[in-house]
């Protein structure tokens, strides 16, 4: 019999000790837990106990000592990885989803990733390749790969086959790490994926993939034109992407007050075959894009603060660490023995 899929147990079934659960009072508020046997979650009011929970179905309504209602649902990843303990900002839902489908990333694929932050994007990716697959990540950072890593274990009960994580620079990991041409999908969230372009090129198979994410217009610019220059990869596709809810009650039905809005670009391009140069435009240049305005690129450092990004404290880290590691051991300890029940 094949075994289930890696933390694929841990998505059905009733709740158990080291379980993340997700309560939803009935203002619509939402508090996320770790099932502890004995615990309680308190509020200004009371508490629920975590016993009433353990054992109880997903879907569960569990009454507060005060008489209010939580509802009780395992998070999806979705709602996982936005209460989650991070270090670096991480990419949002929204944004991983067209990562995995517009970078075409299919189970057995072989990805590689760069940086890793505090693991978000790494989950959906990892859930794209499956057991069979490759993800190797890339993290200049040890103590956000150690964050990321925690995360990961967390979410799926236990270290993903699938996974690699090496703390160095892509450029000098990468070609030590695969053999020129062997590498399905690249996805760069880094500060300057221009500067890796010559090593991810000899990577990537013919066809293969590579998607950035940026935060600026002027990463965006830098990615293209470095790429056309290069020679070697298909013409650039760039694009946003914004989210706006909306409020369903009765007749009253229109948008949320609040959206997801600007949160980063995508750019994908692909690898050509060897010997192909560059396939030609069909479309001249829009007049002036490369007039007396244009600045073509220039070498020189860029900084997260330098694009408007907060800096991360060394203390804020190492406590977030902390809880990471505390919400991987609760999920240990929690997991039943093999072939028993919880």
């Amino acid at each position: 019999m094949t075994p289930p899929a890696t933390g694929a147990d841990l998505r059905r079934g009733p709740f158990r000790p080291g379980d993340r659960v997700q309560l939803t009072d009935p203002k619509g508020r939402l508090h996320t837990i770790t099932l502890e046997p004995g615990k309680n979650f308190h509020t200004h009011r009371g508490h629920v106990r975590h016993d009433d929970l353990i054992g109880a179905p997903d879907g569960t309504v569990v009454a507060h000592s005060s008489g209010v209602e939580y509802l009780a649902l395992r998070p999806l990843l979705s709602d996982y990885v936005l209460s989650m303990p991070r270090g670096a900002q991480v990419v949002y839902p929204k944004d991983a989803g067209q990562i995995v489908t517009y970078a075409d990333i299919f189970p057995g694929a072989t990805v590689v990733e760069a940086g890793v932050g505090s693991g978000a994007l790494s989950l959906s990716l990892l859930r794209a390749v499956g057991d069979e697959g490759r993800l190797l990540s890339f993290e200049r950072r040890a103590d956000f790969a150690e964050i990321a890593q925690a995360n990961a274990h967390a979410f799926f009960g236990q270290e993903h086959p699938a996974w690699t994580v090496t703390v160095g620079d892509l450029v000098q990991e990468l070609p030590r790490a695969v053999e020129p041409g062997t590498v399905d999908r690249v996805v760069l969230d880094m500060l300057a994926p221009w500067e890796c372009l010559d090593v991810v090129a000899d990577a990537l198979v013919p066809g293969g993939v590579l998607i950035c994410y940026v935060a600026t217009t002027t990463q965006l610019s830098r990615v293209a034109e470095t790429a056309r220059r290069a020679g070697g990869w298909t013409e650039p596709q760039a694009w946003e992407s914004l989210v706006r809810g909306w409020h369903l009650e009765g007749l009253a039905v229109r948008p949320e007050h609040r959206m997801h809005g600007h949160t980063g670009f995508l750019i994908t391009l692909r690898r050509l075959a060897p010997g192909v140069d560059a396939h030609l435009r069909k479309k001249r240049p829009a007049p002036g894009a490369y007039g007396e305005d244009y600045t073509p690129v220039v070498e020189e450092e860029w900084s997260p603060e330098d694009l408007g990004e907060r800096p991360v404290s060394d203390k804020r880290l190492r406590r977030t660490a902390r809880e990471a590691r505390a919400t991987a051991d609760r999920r240990d300890g929690g997991l039943p023995d093999e072939g028993g029940a919880s």
